[in-house]
């Protein structure tokens, strides 16, 4: 029985067969004795369970000496901080749709906008909390620029409209209190998160190598949906007035901005995502992409005679839910543990299978 050499672990993650890299130390013989380890695994600490990633020393990447740079904890907090507010706000605007006149910052007189404000808050619970939970910079920075974008545009169009908010002895103590905290809010968020970035990025480590790339088709349809959502958010948070007849349902100028923001934040998500080409590192953003096309088909069930049907406008926000959910399914799907362990392998054991071929 043919028995397997020992082997000694250099600092390069190479090994060198004992007894056949004597003879040629310090000759140029030596790289034919070390030989990539194809055959150790290199653990990540990621939240889930803790997942055995092949070498890429076959592929020439040397790994960084630094190590991976970890999600610090200050922005770990603010995530989760933000998942429990957005939560809240999605209660007053999907839960009470008709009661914004009380339980919210301003007073929303449709109930589907105020809907879709609640789907878009809930949805973000999904990408705050699940980008709170990674334990890598690189699993958990998808959601912090459409964060960042969506509390600033929605902190301006608070501004431009500050007359339309519950402030005043108008209004009962609790009213003001919410439209208080809402503006105390979109004022320290934004501030707080550009604090910490400029700290994550002081933070030192690397990014670790791709493991589960996105198809073409997948690439394509990210390119259409944010070209299209950031079009149409900028049209409606620009002129409000002019871009409103784009919607399925009346706007007001006030909520046209601020489900310009949305959408606008919602389109730097997508071209984030076709930036990291890499479904482990979007699961966040898929997650919320799945629970945002749910809540809004939900909401049209519920307020179905507010919704412009048969219009070519409200065909194309039904095709374009459609889309959302394909999106989410298929990015989750390819960031699922399984799914990431069979790529690795794949790439791992494609070149072992090329040498042995005589390639």
């Amino acid at each position: 029985m043919k028995q397997d050499r020992p082997s000694a672990v250099r600092p390069d993650r190479t090994a060198a067969l004992v007894g056949q890299g004597s003879a040629a130390r310090g000759t140029g013989q030596e790289r034919a004795a070390v030989i990539p380890m194809n055959d150790s695994a290199v653990r990540y600490a990621e939240p889930e369970v803790a997942r055995t990633v092949r070498s890429s020393a076959a592929a020439g990447r040397p790994r960084p000496a630094g190590g991976l740079r970890p999600l610090v904890p200050g922005m770990r907090r603010l995530l989760f901080t933000a998942a429990v507010l957005v939560l809240l706000a999605g209660i007053q605007l999907f839960v009470f749709t008709g009661r914004t006149d009380r339980f919210f910052a301003w007073t929303i007189a449709s109930p589907l906008s105020a809907a879709f404000l609640g789907a878009g808050y809930w949805a973000a619970v999904a990408i705050e909390a699940l980008a709170g939970r990674q334990r890598l910079w690189a699993n958990a920075r998808i959601a912090v620029p459409a964060v960042f974008v969506f509390t600033v545009l929605t902190l301006a169009a608070t501004l431009t409209h500050l007359g339309r908010l519950h402030l005043g002895a108008g209004f009962a103590a609790g009213t003001q209190l919410v439209a208080v905290a809402w503006i105390v809010i979109y004022v320290a968020v934004p501030a707080l998160m550009l604090v910490l970035l400029v700290v994550q990025a002081r933070t030192p480590g690397a990014d670790p190598p791709r493991r589960a790339g996105l198809p073409g088709w997948l690439c394509v349809l990210l390119a259409a949906q944010a070209a299209v959502l950031l079009g149409l958010g900028i049209a409606l948070f620009a002129a409000p007035g002019a871009a409103a007849p784009l919607w399925p349902w009346p706007l007001t100028p006030m909520m046209a901005q601020a489900i310009g923001a949305w959408l606008i934040a919602l389109g730097v998500a997508a071209g984030h995502a076709l930036l990291e080409r890499d479904a482990l590192r979007l699961r966040p953003a898929a997650a919320g992409y799945i629970v945002l096309a749910a809540l809004l088909a939900i909401a049209l069930a519920r307020y179905p005679h507010q919704f412009a049907w048969g219009s070519t406008r409200g065909i194309a926000y039904l095709i374009f839910l459609a889309t959302m959910l394909l999106t989410g399914v298929a990015g989750l799907a390819r960031g699922l543990p399984h799914h990431t362990r069979r790529s690795v392998r794949t790439q791992v054991h494609a070149p072992s299978a090329g040498r042995r071929s005589g390639v």
